[in-house]
């Protein structure tokens, strides 16, 4: 890399997140969700994960699809999003599994394709999926008779189900729209993701689990409520019969994502004179700064500013208006050009600080930072 600033991902870590998650959660099936660059993190980590126990893939479009199987010849890839019929003949060759999502969608299908598919039911998130449990006999029917392998069916729940009850309505709209097939004839039936895998008992029918942000490092523990609001949570699990629910979790999961950086140069600040854009910092008193070229183009939020980094296992204030490009510290007497910076090594404190999900935090860094994979001792890094 030239300007030394970088993503450090940690593969041995995300492989013990896996193994932990397989000792706690039993399934037949574990879906690794890698869309999104692997959740900022890179698809140079598929490998890992599967040496952590995933036994298929998937991602939100042909695009990632395909750009992962660069990655290994041999693992199953189920796309989410619908893929357009012209381009069935790339997931046959490329053993992409498509999902169906609606009658449109199997109308285009050609039947003599040597394909595997997963059928979408629309649960009541109302964006992919079936709503009619006649035309998912039809669609289950047909493709008995066709080249086309019926592999998986599936759901997406719109929420968790820890203040609602529409975690449960989903798994009766499930079960009623599925009602006119054989669900044991379908060998991956998968509904649950990382935030309803660990708060919610496991579904009896359910093969599969598709694991997103909690591979990543994301327990999903929580504070269990006390007081008032414990009893108007208990009020209203009785007043809607709602499932039981887990507030906490065996789970001792890590996260394996870094930035990290290095001072390009350091100067002196007069008291008076302004630092970055806009003049919104006006030093106080003499100081010293340094230059870290690392800025919202990288996806370090504007709201960073007045955070801290890391230098030398000390923490120092960015100051001034975050740039595309570069930040600015305010930094002591110790500090050099060219000393190491860690901007951050805890995703969940800095998203907590952004105010922001894990997801959005993760997702933003964008492909011009490198990513250095590390591998036991073993450092690789890859250029975009």
């Amino acid at each position: 890399m030239y300007r030394k600033t970088y993503a450090l991902i940690d593969c041995d870590i995300l492989k013990e997140n896996i193994k932990n998650i397989k000792d706690n959660y039993k399934y037949k099936y574990y879906i690794g969700v890698v869309k999104a660059n692997a959740y900022g993190h890179g698809d140079y980590i598929v490998n890992s994960l599967i040496e952590g126990g995933i036994n298929y893939l998937a991602a939100s479009s042909l695009e990632e699809c395909l750009n992962i199987r660069k990655r290994n010849k041999e693992i199953p890839i189920l796309c989410l999003e619908k893929i357009d019929s012209d381009y069935l003949d790339i997931c046959e060759k490329e053993n992409i599994t498509i999902t169906i999502t609606d009658m449109k969608c199997f109308k285009e299908l050609d039947l003599n394709k040597n394909i595997k598919a997963h059928i979408k039911i629309d649960s009541g998130m109302n964006r992919l999926g079936f709503k009619d449990k006649n035309e998912v006999k039809e669609v289950y029917d047909n493709l008995k008779n066709s080249n086309i392998k019926l592999e998986g069916i599936y759901t997406h729940f719109g929420t968790s189900g820890m203040w609602d009850k529409h975690y449960d309505e989903a798994i009766e709209k499930f079960k009623e729209i599925t009602s006119l097939i054989d669900l044991n004839t379908i060998p991956i039936v998968h509904l649950s993701r990382s935030l309803t895998l660990v708060t919610h008992p496991k579904i009896d029918f359910a093969t599969g689990v598709r694991l997103g942000i909690v591979m990543y490092g994301f327990d999903q523990n929580m504070k269990e409520p006390e007081g008032l609001r414990l009893i108007k949570r208990n009020r209203y699990l009785k007043k809607y019969n709602i499932s039981p629910i887990s507030y906490t979790n065996n789970l001792k999961l890590k996260t394996a994502f870094s930035i990290h950086s290095t001072i390009m140069c350091t100067k002196y600040v007069k008291k008076g004179e302004y630092v970055g854009y806009g003049a919104k910092y006006t030093a106080k008193e003499d100081i010293k700064i340094a230059i870290i070229p690392i800025g919202f183009a990288d996806g370090i939020n504007k709201n960073s500013s007045n955070l801290t980094v890391k230098i030398n296992n000390k923490e120092y204030p960015i100051i001034g208006e975050i740039g595309m490009d570069m930040i600015t510290v305010k930094i002591d007497e110790s500090i050099k050009t060219k000393d190491k910076v860690i901007i951050f090594d805890d995703v969940k404190k800095r998203a907590k600080e952004l105010n922001l999900s894990a997801y959005c935090l993760l997702t933003s860094i964008t492909n011009r930072v490198p990513r250095v994979y590390k591998e036991k001792e073993k450092y690789t890094e890859i250029k975009y």
